[in-house]
């Protein structure tokens, strides 16, 4: 059980994992605090954005839409490498999951399927929104790639947590399927490496 580092720490750990970080607006204080508390927190959830263009990705990421207000998500991993950080504390990315999923995460154990949406996500996962249509075509890029690995270990080697704290969305909640175009296989083995 963790309580979340300060937006400030964030930052550093971002950087000090040799991220190039875009601060956006008042990220540190944009938040959905006021719908329920942001902790304890387990792990960290990768997404994809199903959009096209960096400023148009990090506008809605932080401000949402009619149907989700932002912001959805702590940082956007944008294709060129660069994370931008769009809010900071509760934001709407995870939304409900599976009980057994949060469970495994918190044991670093090998993920069940996850069979229900039981579990308030948005409390306990810091959230990456990775820039890409999410249609098994849009490339990502080695260095976007290179820039997840990076921002999901920043936030692991803080809070003494090893890869298998690292879950994809789709990994989460049923029916989901981002992000897809990556193997999570894959890219927990780099953040493990990369944490050695």
């Amino acid at each position: 059980m963790s309580s979340p580092m300060s937006a400030s720490n964030f930052l550093k750990a971002l950087k000090d994992e040799g991220l190039t970080v875009v601060q956006v607006g008042d990220w540190r204080t944009h938040n959905r605090n006021h719908k329920g508390p942001w902790g304890p927190v387990h792990g960290v959830m990768l997404h994809h954005t199903v959009t096209r263009g960096t400023a148009r990705t990090v506008e809605i990421c932080r401000d949402g839409h009619a149907g989700l207000p932002g912001p959805l998500c702590h940082g956007v991993i944008a294709k060129d490498g660069r994370v931008h950080l769009v809010g900071y504390g509760r934001t709407n990315h995870a939304g409900l999951g599976d009980d057994d999923v949060l469970r495994a995460v918190v044991a670093e154990k090998r993920l069940p399927s996850d069979n229900e949406s039981n579990t308030d996500g948005n409390r306990h996962f810091y959230g990456f929104e990775c820039e890409n249509l999410g249609d098994g075509e849009d490339p990502w890029p080695a260095v976007q790639l290179e820039a997840i690995e990076k921002a999901a270990a920043a936030v692991c080697r803080f809070h003494g947590w090893d890869a298998p704290s690292v879950i994809a969305h789709r990994e989460w909640q049923p029916g989901k399927v981002d992000p897809r175009g990556f193997s999570m296989t894959g890219m927990r083995n780099r953040i493990h490496d990369r944490l050695k």
